[in-house]
Protein backbone atom coordinates (compact mmCIF):
# COMPACT_ATOMS: atom_id res chain seq x y z
CA UNK A 1 0.00 0.00 0.00
CA UNK A 2 2.83 2.53 -0.62
CA UNK A 3 3.53 4.38 -3.96
CA UNK A 4 3.82 1.26 -5.96
CA UNK A 5 0.17 0.14 -5.48
CA UNK A 6 -2.05 0.71 -8.36
CA UNK A 7 -5.16 1.04 -6.64
CA UNK A 8 -5.17 1.63 -3.32
CA UNK A 9 -9.06 2.15 -2.63
CA UNK A 10 -10.18 -1.44 -4.63
CA UNK A 11 -7.41 -3.19 -2.39
CA UNK A 12 -9.49 -1.75 0.61
CA UNK A 13 -12.61 -3.21 -0.79
CA UNK A 14 -11.22 -6.53 -1.64
CA UNK A 15 -9.70 -6.75 1.59
CA UNK A 16 -13.19 -5.70 3.46
CA UNK A 17 -15.00 -8.25 1.53
CA UNK A 18 -12.60 -11.18 2.17
CA UNK A 19 -12.62 -10.65 5.73
CA UNK A 20 -16.86 -10.70 5.19
CA UNK A 21 -16.38 -14.04 3.45
CA UNK A 22 -14.66 -15.52 6.33
CA UNK A 23 -11.20 -14.99 5.55
CA UNK A 24 -8.87 -13.20 7.86
CA UNK A 25 -5.99 -10.54 6.84
CA UNK A 26 -2.95 -9.10 8.79
CA UNK A 27 -3.02 -5.45 8.61
CA UNK A 28 0.84 -4.26 8.88
CA UNK A 29 0.59 -0.87 10.38
CA UNK A 30 3.17 1.64 9.31
CA UNK A 31 5.02 -0.79 6.58
CA UNK A 32 4.87 0.02 3.34
CA UNK A 33 2.44 2.70 4.02
CA UNK A 34 0.01 -0.10 5.51
CA UNK A 35 0.09 -2.83 3.62
CA UNK A 36 -2.75 -6.03 3.99
CA UNK A 37 -1.27 -9.41 4.42
CA UNK A 38 -3.74 -12.19 3.11
CA UNK A 39 -3.43 -16.30 2.76
CA UNK A 40 -2.52 -16.84 -1.04
CA UNK A 41 -5.07 -18.80 -3.64
CA UNK A 42 -5.92 -18.47 -6.84
CA UNK A 43 -9.01 -16.92 -6.69
CA UNK A 44 -7.73 -13.87 -4.68
CA UNK A 45 -4.65 -13.37 -6.98
CA UNK A 46 -7.52 -13.10 -10.43
CA UNK A 47 -9.62 -11.02 -8.11
CA UNK A 48 -6.52 -8.23 -7.71
CA UNK A 49 -5.86 -8.57 -11.13
CA UNK A 50 -9.45 -7.85 -11.92
CA UNK A 51 -9.55 -4.66 -10.17
CA UNK A 52 -6.22 -3.67 -11.04
CA UNK A 53 -4.64 -4.13 -7.57
CA UNK A 54 -0.83 -4.37 -7.35
CA UNK A 55 0.06 -7.74 -5.38
CA UNK A 56 3.12 -9.67 -4.26
CA UNK A 57 3.06 -13.37 -3.49
CA UNK A 58 5.65 -14.36 -1.29
CA UNK A 59 6.73 -17.60 0.57
CA UNK A 60 5.92 -18.80 4.00
CA UNK A 61 9.21 -18.15 5.47
CA UNK A 62 9.13 -14.67 3.88
CA UNK A 63 5.75 -13.96 5.84
CA UNK A 64 7.51 -15.16 9.09
CA UNK A 65 9.89 -13.24 7.98
CA UNK A 66 7.53 -9.83 7.40
CA UNK A 67 5.99 -10.32 10.60
CA UNK A 68 8.67 -10.62 12.97
CA UNK A 69 10.41 -7.41 11.41
CA UNK A 70 7.10 -5.09 11.98
CA UNK A 71 6.51 -7.03 15.53
CA UNK A 72 10.07 -6.30 16.57
CA UNK A 73 10.81 -3.50 19.28
CA UNK A 74 12.82 -1.41 17.71
CA UNK A 75 10.54 -0.83 14.48
CA UNK A 76 7.20 1.63 15.08
CA UNK A 77 5.15 -0.84 13.01
CA UNK A 78 2.58 -3.68 14.27
CA UNK A 79 0.56 -6.34 13.18
CA UNK A 80 -3.07 -5.98 13.83
CA UNK A 81 -6.00 -9.22 12.70
CA UNK A 82 -8.88 -8.21 11.04
CA UNK A 83 -11.68 -10.86 11.39
CA UNK A 84 -14.48 -9.45 11.42
CA UNK A 85 -15.76 -7.09 8.59
CA UNK A 86 -18.55 -4.84 10.49
CA UNK A 87 -22.40 -4.35 9.36
CA UNK A 88 -22.35 -0.71 7.58
CA UNK A 89 -25.03 1.88 7.48
CA UNK A 90 -25.12 5.10 5.70
CA UNK A 91 -27.25 7.62 7.28
CA UNK A 92 -28.92 8.99 4.14
CA UNK A 93 -32.77 10.83 2.95
CA UNK A 94 -34.96 9.24 0.56
CA UNK A 95 -33.86 10.18 -3.14
CA UNK A 96 -30.02 9.95 -1.76
CA UNK A 97 -27.58 9.23 -4.79
CA UNK A 98 -24.39 7.49 -4.03
CA UNK A 99 -22.72 10.76 -5.37
CA UNK A 100 -23.99 12.59 -3.21
CA UNK A 101 -21.40 12.28 -0.60
CA UNK A 102 -17.36 10.44 -0.58
CA UNK A 103 -18.11 8.03 1.40
CA UNK A 104 -20.81 6.31 -0.61
CA UNK A 105 -18.26 6.90 -3.65
CA UNK A 106 -15.48 5.44 -1.93
CA UNK A 107 -17.89 2.61 -1.04
CA UNK A 108 -19.27 2.07 -4.69
CA UNK A 109 -15.92 2.47 -6.07
CA UNK A 110 -14.15 -0.02 -3.29
CA UNK A 111 -17.55 -2.70 -3.65
CA UNK A 112 -18.00 -1.97 -0.06
CA UNK A 113 -21.76 -3.25 0.74
CA UNK A 114 -23.62 -0.82 2.77
CA UNK A 115 -27.15 -0.07 4.16
CA UNK A 116 -29.28 2.97 4.32
CA UNK A 117 -31.06 3.89 6.96
CA UNK A 118 -32.84 6.91 7.73
CA UNK A 119 -34.96 8.64 10.53
CA UNK A 120 -37.71 6.58 11.45
CA UNK A 121 -35.28 3.64 11.56
CA UNK A 122 -33.00 5.03 13.57
CA UNK A 123 -35.71 5.97 16.06
CA UNK A 124 -36.80 2.63 16.34
CA UNK A 125 -33.96 0.48 16.97
CA UNK A 126 -33.07 -0.02 13.62
CA UNK A 127 -29.09 0.72 14.83
CA UNK A 128 -28.54 -2.00 16.77
CA UNK A 129 -27.69 -4.10 13.69
CA UNK A 130 -25.22 -2.51 12.53
CA UNK A 131 -21.51 -2.05 13.94
CA UNK A 132 -20.44 0.99 11.96
CA UNK A 133 -22.50 4.18 11.29
CA UNK A 134 -21.60 7.11 7.94
CA UNK A 135 -23.69 10.31 8.60
CA UNK A 136 -24.25 11.57 5.56
CA UNK A 137 -24.36 15.93 4.93
CA UNK A 138 -26.85 16.21 7.54
CA UNK A 139 -27.69 19.41 9.23
CA UNK A 140 -29.15 18.14 13.04
CA UNK A 141 -29.95 21.37 13.92
CA UNK A 142 -33.03 21.26 11.75
CA UNK A 143 -31.75 24.46 9.83
CA UNK A 144 -31.88 22.47 6.24
CA UNK A 145 -27.95 23.61 5.94
CA UNK A 146 -28.83 26.89 6.43
CA UNK A 147 -28.73 27.59 2.48
CA UNK A 148 -32.25 29.58 2.90
CA UNK A 149 -30.62 33.01 2.09
CA UNK A 150 -29.32 31.65 -1.47
CA UNK A 151 -31.59 28.57 -2.35
CA UNK A 152 -34.93 29.09 -0.17
CA UNK A 153 -36.59 29.26 -3.84
CA UNK A 154 -35.14 26.48 -5.58
CA UNK A 155 -37.27 23.38 -5.80
CA UNK A 156 -34.93 21.10 -4.30
CA UNK A 157 -34.49 23.07 -1.15
CA UNK A 158 -38.79 23.18 -1.01
CA UNK A 159 -38.67 19.73 -1.68
CA UNK A 160 -36.23 18.95 1.23
CA UNK A 161 -38.23 20.85 3.84
CA UNK A 162 -41.51 18.86 2.73
CA UNK A 163 -40.04 15.69 3.29
CA UNK A 164 -38.68 16.74 6.73
CA UNK A 165 -41.46 18.33 7.86
CA UNK A 166 -43.56 15.34 6.64
CA UNK A 167 -41.19 12.59 8.69
CA UNK A 168 -41.56 15.05 11.92
CA UNK A 169 -45.25 15.01 11.33
CA UNK A 170 -45.25 11.19 10.95
CA UNK A 171 -42.84 10.56 13.89
CA UNK A 172 -45.64 12.76 15.86
CA UNK A 173 -42.40 15.76 16.70
CA UNK A 174 -43.89 19.53 16.65
CA UNK A 175 -40.59 20.37 14.82
CA UNK A 176 -37.96 18.86 12.57
CA UNK A 177 -35.13 20.57 15.27
CA UNK A 178 -36.95 18.21 18.04
CA UNK A 179 -36.79 15.54 15.74
CA UNK A 180 -33.43 15.46 14.61
CA UNK A 181 -32.56 16.53 18.38
CA UNK A 182 -34.14 12.63 18.97
CA UNK A 183 -31.75 11.01 16.13
CA UNK A 184 -28.86 12.58 17.31
CA UNK A 185 -28.96 11.02 20.86
CA UNK A 186 -29.87 8.08 19.75
CA UNK A 187 -27.02 7.96 17.65
CA UNK A 188 -25.12 9.39 20.93
CA UNK A 189 -26.61 6.66 22.29
CA UNK A 190 -25.38 3.82 19.89
CA UNK A 191 -22.02 4.85 19.94
CA UNK A 192 -21.40 4.59 23.64
CA UNK A 193 -22.81 1.05 23.79
CA UNK A 194 -19.97 0.35 21.18
CA UNK A 195 -21.14 1.78 17.66
CA UNK A 196 -18.47 3.14 15.61
CA UNK A 197 -19.83 6.65 13.83
CA UNK A 198 -18.24 8.16 11.38
CA UNK A 199 -19.06 11.90 10.03
CA UNK A 200 -17.70 14.41 7.33
CA UNK A 201 -18.39 18.08 6.37
CA UNK A 202 -21.55 19.35 7.99
CA UNK A 203 -22.42 16.37 10.11
CA UNK A 204 -19.46 16.58 12.49
CA UNK A 205 -20.23 20.30 13.67
CA UNK A 206 -24.23 20.64 13.13
CA UNK A 207 -24.21 16.73 15.50
CA UNK A 208 -22.54 18.50 18.46
CA UNK A 209 -24.46 21.49 18.39
CA UNK A 210 -27.35 19.82 18.19
CA UNK A 211 -26.36 17.60 20.84
CA UNK A 212 -25.71 20.98 22.84
CA UNK A 213 -28.41 22.67 21.99
CA UNK A 214 -31.05 19.50 23.69
CA UNK A 215 -32.87 22.21 25.33
CA UNK A 216 -32.35 25.43 23.52
CA UNK A 217 -34.80 26.52 20.83
CA UNK A 218 -31.52 27.91 18.14
CA UNK A 219 -33.90 28.04 14.92
CA UNK A 220 -35.14 31.10 13.47
CA UNK A 221 -38.98 31.25 12.16
CA UNK A 222 -38.46 30.50 8.23
CA UNK A 223 -36.65 27.17 9.88
CA UNK A 224 -39.10 26.27 12.22
CA UNK A 225 -42.25 29.13 12.51
CA UNK A 226 -41.20 30.65 15.59
CA UNK A 227 -38.41 32.65 16.69
CA UNK A 228 -35.21 30.91 18.43
CA UNK A 229 -34.60 31.91 22.30
CA UNK A 230 -32.63 34.71 22.87
CA UNK A 231 -30.32 33.19 25.23
CA UNK A 232 -29.58 29.89 23.67
CA UNK A 233 -25.52 30.37 23.60
CA UNK A 234 -25.56 30.48 27.24
CA UNK A 235 -27.92 27.93 27.79
CA UNK A 236 -25.51 25.21 25.49
CA UNK A 237 -24.43 22.64 27.55
CA UNK A 238 -20.98 21.82 26.50
CA UNK A 239 -21.30 18.27 28.45
CA UNK A 240 -23.24 17.00 26.05
CA UNK A 241 -21.08 16.84 23.30
CA UNK A 242 -18.72 14.59 21.75
CA UNK A 243 -16.01 16.66 19.57
CA UNK A 244 -16.60 20.44 20.17
CA UNK A 245 -17.33 22.88 23.42
CA UNK A 246 -16.86 26.63 23.87
CA UNK A 247 -17.94 27.50 20.62
CA UNK A 248 -20.02 30.78 19.71
CA UNK A 249 -23.53 30.01 17.48
CA UNK A 250 -24.21 31.87 14.32
CA UNK A 251 -27.44 32.61 15.00
CA UNK A 252 -28.41 34.92 11.75
CA UNK A 253 -30.48 32.50 10.07
CA UNK A 254 -29.79 34.46 6.73
CA UNK A 255 -25.61 33.36 7.20
CA UNK A 256 -24.47 30.34 6.02
CA UNK A 257 -22.47 28.59 8.96
CA UNK A 258 -23.44 27.13 12.09
CA UNK A 259 -20.87 28.62 14.89
CA UNK A 260 -16.84 29.53 14.90
CA UNK A 261 -16.12 25.63 15.09
CA UNK A 262 -15.86 25.65 11.12
CA UNK A 263 -12.73 27.18 9.77
CA UNK A 264 -14.05 29.78 6.83
CA UNK A 265 -12.52 29.76 2.95
CA UNK A 266 -10.69 33.61 4.41
CA UNK A 267 -8.68 31.71 6.93
CA UNK A 268 -7.46 29.27 4.63
CA UNK A 269 -6.30 31.66 2.53
CA UNK A 270 -4.38 30.99 -0.24
CA UNK A 271 -6.14 27.52 -1.60
CA UNK A 272 -3.02 26.36 -3.68
CA UNK A 273 -1.26 26.11 -0.05
CA UNK A 274 -3.91 23.92 1.34
CA UNK A 275 -2.66 20.71 3.06
CA UNK A 276 -2.88 19.37 5.95
CA UNK A 277 -0.24 16.69 7.57
CA UNK A 278 -1.05 13.36 9.21
CA UNK A 279 0.63 12.71 12.88
CA UNK A 280 2.59 9.90 13.15
CA UNK A 281 1.29 7.56 16.41
CA UNK A 282 2.94 4.59 18.33
CA UNK A 283 1.55 2.06 16.16
CA UNK A 284 2.14 -0.65 19.45
CA UNK A 285 0.84 1.90 22.40
CA UNK A 286 -1.73 4.28 19.74
CA UNK A 287 -2.74 1.04 17.30
CA UNK A 288 -6.57 3.01 16.60
CA UNK A 289 -4.97 6.41 15.70
CA UNK A 290 -2.13 5.14 13.77
CA UNK A 291 -4.71 2.49 12.07
CA UNK A 292 -6.86 5.75 10.73
CA UNK A 293 -3.83 7.65 9.53
CA UNK A 294 -2.47 4.73 7.51
CA UNK A 295 -1.10 6.26 3.78
CA UNK A 296 1.22 6.14 1.59
CA UNK A 297 1.95 10.32 2.23
CA UNK A 298 1.69 12.21 5.50
CA UNK A 299 0.77 15.20 3.97
CA UNK A 300 -2.33 15.87 2.31
CA UNK A 301 -3.87 17.75 0.02
CA UNK A 302 -7.49 19.92 1.59
CA UNK A 303 -10.59 20.34 0.06
CA UNK A 304 -13.76 22.47 1.24
CA UNK A 305 -16.91 21.90 2.81
CA UNK A 306 -20.24 23.53 4.42
CA UNK A 307 -17.82 22.31 7.22
CA UNK A 308 -14.36 22.55 6.11
CA UNK A 309 -11.90 22.15 8.88
CA UNK A 310 -12.73 22.82 12.85
CA UNK A 311 -11.25 25.13 15.04
CA UNK A 312 -8.53 23.84 17.65
CA UNK A 313 -9.34 26.16 20.79
CA UNK A 314 -12.87 24.40 20.49
CA UNK A 315 -11.57 21.04 20.81
CA UNK A 316 -12.04 18.99 23.73
CA UNK A 317 -9.10 18.03 25.42
CA UNK A 318 -10.03 14.48 25.31
CA UNK A 319 -10.05 14.10 21.33
CA UNK A 320 -7.55 12.90 19.17
CA UNK A 321 -6.06 15.24 16.25
CA UNK A 322 -5.29 12.87 13.75
CA UNK A 323 -4.53 15.60 10.88
CA UNK A 324 -3.85 19.49 10.70
CA UNK A 325 -2.72 22.37 8.97
CA UNK A 326 0.79 23.19 10.44
CA UNK A 327 1.40 26.39 12.09
CA UNK A 328 -2.12 27.59 12.90
CA UNK A 329 -6.03 26.70 14.61
CA UNK A 330 -7.28 24.60 11.39
CA UNK A 331 -7.92 21.41 12.30
CA UNK A 332 -8.98 18.57 9.44
CA UNK A 333 -9.31 14.59 11.15
CA UNK A 334 -10.38 13.71 14.21
CA UNK A 335 -10.95 10.54 16.41
CA UNK A 336 -12.37 10.40 19.99
CA UNK A 337 -14.05 7.92 22.20
CA UNK A 338 -17.68 7.72 23.71
CA UNK A 339 -18.40 4.85 26.28
CA UNK A 340 -17.45 1.72 24.61
CA UNK A 341 -17.45 3.00 21.66
CA UNK A 342 -15.58 5.32 18.64
CA UNK A 343 -16.18 8.59 16.53
CA UNK A 344 -14.08 10.22 13.55
CA UNK A 345 -14.77 13.86 12.26
CA UNK A 346 -13.13 14.84 8.92
CA UNK A 347 -13.84 17.84 7.86
CA UNK A 348 -15.08 18.72 3.73
CA UNK A 349 -17.11 17.98 1.44
CA UNK A 350 -15.11 15.27 -1.47
CA UNK A 351 -11.26 15.26 -1.41
CA UNK A 352 -10.94 15.09 -4.77
CA UNK A 353 -13.47 18.23 -5.47
CA UNK A 354 -11.81 20.63 -3.72
CA UNK A 355 -14.69 23.36 -3.63
CA UNK A 356 -17.57 21.14 -4.50
CA UNK A 357 -20.59 23.45 -4.95
CA UNK A 358 -24.37 22.70 -5.19
CA UNK A 359 -25.08 20.71 -8.66
CA UNK A 360 -21.57 19.89 -9.59
CA UNK A 361 -21.07 16.73 -11.04
CA UNK A 362 -19.89 13.72 -8.99
CA UNK A 363 -16.38 12.83 -9.00
CA UNK A 364 -15.11 10.28 -11.21
CA UNK A 365 -13.47 7.56 -8.91
CA UNK A 366 -11.53 6.17 -11.21
CA UNK A 367 -9.48 8.77 -11.82
CA UNK A 368 -8.55 9.34 -8.35
CA UNK A 369 -7.69 5.17 -7.80
CA UNK A 370 -4.64 6.25 -5.75
CA UNK A 371 -6.20 9.43 -3.79
CA UNK A 372 -4.71 9.80 0.20
CA UNK A 373 -7.74 11.75 1.21
CA UNK A 374 -9.79 8.76 0.62
CA UNK A 375 -7.94 6.41 2.16
CA UNK A 376 -8.76 8.01 5.27
CA UNK A 377 -12.34 7.23 4.86
CA UNK A 378 -11.58 3.89 3.87
CA UNK A 379 -9.28 3.37 7.08
CA UNK A 380 -12.52 3.90 9.35
CA UNK A 381 -14.33 0.67 7.70
CA UNK A 382 -11.71 -1.38 8.67
CA UNK A 383 -11.29 -0.86 12.42
CA UNK A 384 -13.65 -2.17 13.41
CA UNK A 385 -12.78 -5.28 12.16
CA UNK A 386 -9.73 -4.79 15.12
CA UNK A 387 -12.03 -2.89 17.47
CA UNK A 388 -12.62 -5.93 20.16
CA UNK A 389 -8.64 -6.20 20.08
CA UNK A 390 -8.29 -2.77 20.60
CA UNK A 391 -10.89 -2.25 23.52
CA UNK A 392 -8.72 -5.22 25.00
CA UNK A 393 -5.07 -2.85 24.73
Amino acid sequence: MDEVQTNHLKAYGLTFNEINSGAVADWLLNYRGGSFLLDYNEQLVVKCRLREIYFETISASESVDILAFVQSEEENKEVVRLEKAPKIAVYVPPGFQPWDDAVTLAFEYAEVPYDKIWIEEILTGGLQKYDWLHLHHEDFTGQYGKFYASFRSASWYIEQQMLYENEAKKLSFRKVSEMEKAVVREIKNYIGQGGFLFAMCSATDSYDIALAAENVDICDKMYDGDSPDVNAQQKLDFSKTLAFENFTLEMNPLIYEYSNIDINPQEVGNFDNDYFTLFEFSAKYDPVPTMLTQNHVNVVRGFMGQTTMFRKSVIKKSVTILGERAGNDQVKYIYGKYGRGFFTFYGGHDPEDYQHAVGDPPTEMYLFKNSPGYRLILNNILFPAAKKKMQKT
